[in-house]
Parts: C-alpha cells; sequence; structure tokens
C-alpha cells in the first residue's frame, strides 16, 4: 500500500524535482499517510466519526496535498523552466523570494482543491440521497454489503460471486456452507481418486 500511496505524493512533482528529492518525498507520503491512518485515525474522534473503510482520505488527500506542499518545497528551477508558464520558479528548499512564492501557490491550490471537492461532492452526495438512501441500515450492514448484494469475497467459484447452482452444478463437495450440497458440517466428503 506504501508505494501507490507514494506515488500519489510524488506524481504532482514528476517533472519539476530531482531524484533525491522524489525519494524524499516518496517516503515521506508512504508514511505520514500510513501514520495519519494507523494511528491518528483511531485516536481522532472526528476521523472515527468518517465512514472510510477503504482509507480514501488518507491515500488521497493527506498523500496528495503532502505531495503539493513538497513541490512547493523542493521545485527546481531549471526543471521547473521545461513545465510552468512563468520562469524562474523553484521549490523553497533552494531560497530566495520565488521559492516561498511557489509553496504558497501549492498551499493555496491545495486549499481550493479541498473546498471544491467539499462543495461539489456534497451537492452531488445530496442529489443521489434523494434517490437512494446514501448508508445501509445497521442490520443489513451486520450481514455485510457483499452478502447483501449477493456476492462473497474470496469466493472460490468465481470472482467474488455467490455460489449458484444455476451455473456452477451441484456439488457434494461444496464447503462453502450455502446450503446446497452436503449438509453435515462435520464430516466432509472424500473426493474421488483418479488413476493414471
Amino acid at each position: 500500500m506504501a508505494e501507490r500511496i507514494g506515488i500519489v505524493g510524488t506524481f504532482l512533482s514528476a517533472g519539476v524535482v530531482q531524484g533525491w528529492a522524489a525519494m524524499i518525498m516518496g517516503i515521506l507520503s508512504g508514511s505520514i499517510p500510513w501514520y495519519t491512518m494507523m494511528v491518528l485515525h483511531k485516536r481522532s474522534k472526528i476521523l472515527q466519526r468518517v465512514d472510510d473503510t477503504l482509507g480514501v482520505f488518507h491515500t488521497h488527500a493527506v498523500a496528495g496535498s503532502l505531495g503539493g506542499i513538497c513541490t512547493g518545497l523542493f521545485a527546481q528551477r531549471d526543471l521547473a523552466n521545461y513545465f510552468v508558464a512563468r520562469s524562474n520558479e523553484q521549490g523553497a528548499f533552494y531560497g530566495g523570494h520565488s521559492g516561498g512564492r511557489q509553496l504558497g501557490k501549492q498551499l493555496c491550490g491545495a486549499l481550493f482543491i479541498i473546498g471544491w471537492n467539499l462543495v461539489v461532492t456534497t451537492i452531488i452526495l445530496n442529489v443521489i440521497r434523494l434517490i437512494v438512501p446514501l448508508r445501509m441500515p445497521e442490520e443489513l450492514l451486520l450481514i455485510g454489503d457483499d452478502a447483501v448484494h449477493g456476492e462473497e469475497a474470496y469466493a472460490l467459484w468465481g470472482d467474488g460471486e455467490k455460489y449458484d447452482i444455476t451455473k456452477h452444478g451441484n456439488s457434494e463437495y461444496d464447503d462453502t456452507q450455502h446450503g446446497l450440497g452436503n449438509n453435515n458440517l462435520n464430516v466432509r466428503p472424500t473426493p474421488p481418486t483418479v488413476e493414471l
């Protein structure tokens, strides 16, 4: 997971930072979002109220913001001149007036994107809420959302699909406990031997 989060953090600056800076950014982007997800998330009452089972906030918001801030710190003037319309921009790490300006631009850009996402996502979710509920009732969540939709995680019969007798046929060796095949849970039939 950390390598994918590291890509999120370094992707923004792929052409404007040197290799050593990209490695530092990758290490920071792989470790800081992990820390916020595994440690801070469990300690923060606000983050615990957010239903984010996939850690999208940490892998995208934290890592993406960190990548933008690191770009404002590590952007090198010669590389930035290839991509940035305004020449002689550089990161704050290299000093000078333009270094602080680039960091400020990155911070303003991150705040704008965060605000934009909050507004647009809220509008989209409120429109969807008019059509269908956004969250399953608690009694269905206890069953599990994959089971409610007729799917099974890590199923051996197919790509997450529930065992279907019309597709897969009847088998006395069905040990998935779907109510088909052998009903005795303690005794497993011996598969037939094949002689070569």
